[in-house]
């Protein structure tokens, strides 16, 4: 099968698609054929080793000293189950199904083995391999980072970067558990975060929120670019502040958070905002692009087979 090799840590000219071993399922595991996959922040951070000082050593001793330990980047999918083990039985053959590798990566290649009792899920007929794709990173974490911040209908609930992956996603599943949403983004994307459902916008070249005394019950930094300290000059008395590189959050496999998310796509409630889409053999244009810290919503990586 194919799949893309990072070579080194480095630019995006480290990945190069190569010929590998097609892998064969375990007994509770399932083999799944890949439609699409993503690039998104992590990936591209991972890429070029983007570590604080502070984790330099750690994070060579869990991610590999001199190159990733797992060659295959990516951690989000979309694609069909081809083939299963035998002790596997929430799953059959040609089931369509969306999910993530977490930090076993992994997911850019032609096909991959996860076990069924991972992060995975059937996905909705009609919703397309591209927009499933993307939900098990941001969908998720968005999702986590709320539940964190204890969110309640009725709160006024502002979101930072609220025009990236897990922006656009934070910001329907706000307004999904009856926010009040402020997103801030820049002035292109204003449009983009009112049609999600915030009800205010706020273009941060233009206006620095803080300076509108307004007092929010959640301030959610979703890339991890605004300084506390001023966030939290505009929170209640009560208010949560949470950044999406600093809060620990926990219950990434729980299955509940799949059948939610898997839920609210069916009764298209919560959308994939899609940037760019590039094929498996564009893989270092898709790298550049992310690098380049301007995405809206998700870039998405089709996955061809040969017939």
């Amino acid at each position: 099968m194919k799949a893309v090799i990072c070579t080194k840590y480095g630019p995006p000219e480290v990945l190069q698609i190569r010929e590998v071993l097609k892998p064969t399922p375990r007994d509770n595991e399932v083999l799944i054929k890949i439609r699409a996959t993503t690039v998104h922040v992590g990936d591209a951070r991972i890429r070029r080793f983007d570590v604080p000082f502070a984790a330099i050593i750690p994070s060579r001793i869990f991610l590999g000293i001199l190159r990733p330990r797992q060659p295959i980047l990516g951690m989000d999918l979309a694609g069909e189950i081809e083939d299963m083990g035998r002790n596997v039985t929430k799953f059959k053959r040609a089931d369509q199904v969306f999910g993530s590798t977490g930090f076993k990566f992994g997911a850019n290649a032609q096909y991959i083995c996860l076990p069924e009792t991972g992060m995975l899920a059937l996905k909705p007929e009609q919703v397309s391999w591209e927009e499933a794709a993307a939900v098990t990173n941001g969908g998720i974490i968005a999702l986590l980072m709320l539940r964190k911040a204890d969110i309640r209908r009725g709160q006024n609930v502002l979101i930072y970067g609220a025009s990236g992956s897990v922006g656009t996603y934070g910001v329907q599943l706000a307004r999904y558990f009856g926010a009040r949403v402020t997103a801030v983004c820049s002035g292109s994307n204003l449009e983009l975060v009112k049609s999600l459902g915030a009800e205010v916008q706020i273009d941060y070249t233009q206006e620095d929120f803080t300076g509108r005394n307004e007092q929010y019950d959640v301030i959610f930094d979703a890339v991890g670019k605004f300084p506390p300290r001023q966030a939290r000059k505009s929170l209640t008395k009560k208010g949560r502040y949470i950044n999406v590189l600093t809060t620990s959050v926990k219950g990434h496999r729980e299955p509940e958070n799949m059948i939610l998310l898997r839920e609210l796509m069916a009764e298209g409630k919560l959308k994939t905002v899609i940037d760019r889409c590039y094929r498996m053999d564009e893989i270092v244009e898709a790298h550049r692009y992310v690098d380049l810290g301007h995405k809206k919503g998700n870039v998405i990586v089709t996955v061809e087979h040969e017939n």
